[in-house]
């Protein structure tokens, strides 16, 4: 009979227990996350500011990014008709034996194009490209002196390391009589992305810094509009977590919304450039895109943007939320 009664008392205890750690701990989120989003809502106007601020400074260097790819696709389809290698074939290989060669070379890692050359070709070329004296001094020999070749053209967006140790791999074939390796050429293209890529790090850094900033000081005017709030909380006796966990979630919110309207700002920028580039690129016979970021900077976007801001709320916390205390 006893233990009929215990029973009852037992589940009426566990139902009154409190929930456990798990459970708790993301009602605290969750409630830190619902109020952070009402205090923002109740202050539209300073929050649109800072959000724009933050947008401004983010698009900015997402802008740069999207300017160096397009750059980049740009340069790489001008430039692939001058960044290539000639390898002058020995006059023992016979045409379908260099064709299979230039087929071979074609599929190799690294390289975009590869065509064969005939000694007839090459003539062609020659006579094409070279003044009428030049071409009638050739013709007073008894045979065609120009050799077949292969006009191989590599992939400019590969490191300059494995670039040049595929070239130099090319050079050493033994049906390649000599080679003529466009390294000149390729230096100064690795030499100008990465200084344009050493430019751009800067530029970032400095930005970057500049949303921390922001950040920071936003969340410190919230920190000091609040200390009789926060001075409450800790009389009863909240901890120092409790109280940071909705400034930092303020700072994740604008971290946030800053890299949302930076995508924003970058494709409304690409969408409005896009009918001045390609009548310019009409005007010399060529097409032109310009594309706007794609999946994976738009995330690394979204990524630093709450990392930034989650970043300055925690240093501006770290540094003011200990300074308060109960009197």
């Amino acid at each position: 009979m006893r233990a009929r009664q215990n029973k009852p008392q037992a589940a009426r205890a566990a139902s009154d227990s409190p929930p456990s750690w798990l459970p708790r701990l993301l009602q605290d989120h969750v409630r830190a996350l619902s109020g952070t989003l009402a205090r923002m809502r109740a202050k539209p106007l300073g929050t649109l500011l800072t959000v724009i601020v933050l947008g401004i400074t983010l698009a900015l260097p997402a802008g740069l990014q999207a300017l160096f790819a397009n750059l980049s696709d740009t340069g790489y389809r001008l430039g692939q008709q001058s960044l290539q290698t000639t390898l002058f074939l020995k006059d023992s290989v016979d045409p379908a034996q260099g064709r299979t060669l230039a087929a071979q070379i074609g599929k190799r890692a690294g390289i975009v194009s590869s065509r064969y050359l005939s000694k007839a070709g090459a003539l062609k070329e020659f006579e094409a490209h070279s003044s009428p004296g030049e071409t009638q001094a050739l013709k007073l020999l008894d045979r065609n002196p120009l050799p077949a070749s292969i006009v191989v053209a590599p992939d400019p967006h590969q490191p300059q390391a494995k670039a040049q140790a595929l070239l130099k791999s090319l050079a050493e074939l033994p049906q390649v009589d000599q080679a003529q390796l466009d390294r000149e050429w390729l230096q100064k293209l690795y030499a100008l992305l990465n200084l344009i890529g050493r430019v751009m790090l800067i530029v970032m850094a400095v930005l970057a810094a500049s949303v921390v900033i922001v950040v920071a000081n936003t969340i410190r005017l919230d920190i000091e509009n609040r200390r009789d709030e926060i001075e409450v909380m800790k009389l009863v006796g909240a901890s120092d977590a409790y109280v940071r966990r909705p400034l930092l979630y303020t700072g994740l919110c604008y971290g946030l919304a800053g890299a949302l309207l930076a995508l924003i700002l970058v494709k409304l920028a690409v969408l409005s450039l896009q009918g001045t580039v390609q009548h310019l690129a009409g005007l010399y016979d060529a097409q032109a895109h310009l594309q706007s970021l794609s999946l994976g900077p738009s995330l690394i976007l979204l990524g630093c943007g709450l990392g930034l801001g989650w970043i300055g709320a925690f240093w501006t916390v770290s540094r003011h939320l200990h300074l308060i205390e109960p009197h």
